[in-house]
């Protein structure tokens, strides 16, 4: 069955304009796709995705590359056919490695099956083996990347249990793994050489982000390593989440350690009848509806912008067309920056609109 869903166009002016990297994580559009879905602009044009998302102002689009995933999904043969139509469209590309076989996140960094036999030493030689295979199958395909990241969300470390950071010796292998993934990147033929990225949670909570970057760049990491600190932000998991402690924790990653700051995830719903978790007081003004998704994306842009120096420079939607998972792993029914065939659920046109 073919179910078109709408994405009314509108991602411009002001403050998410003047950031270099405005985007999407559009990760699971192949998967959609697969299963009869279309998509169509608010002319009523079924149109390809990529080309809704350039009309709605994004520039950039989200990728997760899983290593050996049961299914094939999101493996290096679906990112690189997904990547292609990213190229040919004119977006610009982040591919945001999770060095598993399914989701890595701050509940799970799982070592992917073909690696867990391996010691430290080679787990940390493989990283590179990998990271750079992967840089070179997307010159070889002449698909440049602009941004990767080192891991998704690795707060508490990756690659368990050689990687985790609660155990003794979890920093010095944190380093270890990180900075032989970045060597990876920049000894492939990838041209030019993307920006990398380390991704934790919580980006709010400007304590997380400093006890991580201390310890790890403590235990080894050089500086150097990286280009940029990658966050998500969430507003429905923790009421401490407040817009302002979210400026306060950019400006003071920005201070301390002198990195670009982008918010690589977040989300707004349009329907979130009984959420589990209490909203940030500062935020409770904000309506559940397409209205508040814009003021929501204007106000963390605001944020990202904000930083001093320039220094924040991206702002990207967590897969905001995965039709299949409406609730995108939150107590929220919707979301999505779609709307269903006319409920008006969710909008593209955020993008366009601040």
């Amino acid at each position: 069955m073919r179910l078109p869903f709408l994405l009314p166009l509108a991602f411009t002016p002001a403050i998410l304009a003047a950031l270099p990297f405005k985007g999407v994580d559009w990760s699971s559009l192949l998967v959609e796709e697969k299963a009869g879905r279309t998509y169509k602009n608010t002319a009523g044009q079924t149109l390809p995705l990529e080309t809704i998302l350039k009309n709605a102002g994004v520039n950039t689009v989200r990728q997760r590359l899983w290593v050996n995933p049961s299914d094939g999904n999101y493996n290096l043969d679906y990112n690189l056919k997904l990547a292609a139509r990213a190229k040919a469209a004119g977006l610009n590309i982040y591919l945001d490695l999770h060095y598993s076989d399914t989701w890595a996140d701050p509940g799970k960094q799982g070592t992917p099956s073909a690696w867990r036999s391996l010691s430290r030493d080679a787990l940390v030689q493989q990283i590179y083996n990998y990271t750079k295979s992967v840089c070179d199958a997307f010159q070889q395909h002449a698909i440049p990347l602009s941004l990767i990241s080192l891991g998704n969300e690795i707060t508490p470390g990756l690659l368990f249990p050689t990687g985790q950071l609660s155990s003794s010796s979890g920093p010095a292998a944190v380093a270890a793994l990180l900075s032989s993934a970045s060597r990876g990147v920049k000894a492939s033929s990838l041209s030019p050489t993307p920006k990398i990225m380390i991704h934790l949670d919580n980006g709010w909570k400007w304590e997380t982000q400093k006890w991580w970057y201390d310890l790890v760049l403590g235990a080894g990491l050089a500086s150097s390593a990286f280009d940029v600190q990658g966050v998500s932000y969430y507003p429905f998991y923790n009421s401490g989440a407040t817009l302002s402690a979210l400026g306060s924790s950019l400006g003071n990653m920005v201070s301390r350690y002198g990195k670009e700051v982008m918010v690589v995830e977040t989300d707004w719903p349009t329907y979130c009848p009984n959420p589990r978790y209490a909203f940030p007081g500062d935020v409770k003004g904000i309506a559940f509806s397409v209205d508040g998704q814009k003021e929501w994306m204007a106000r963390v842009a605001d944020k990202v912008g904000g930083v001093s120096g320039g220094k924040g420079t991206g702002l990207f939607y967590w897969e905001p067309a995965w039709v299949g998972n409406a609730g995108l792993g939150s107590s929220c029914g919707w979301n999505l920056m779609v709307d269903d065939g006319g409920k008006d659920m969710g909008s593209l046109g955020v993008f366009a609109s601040i």
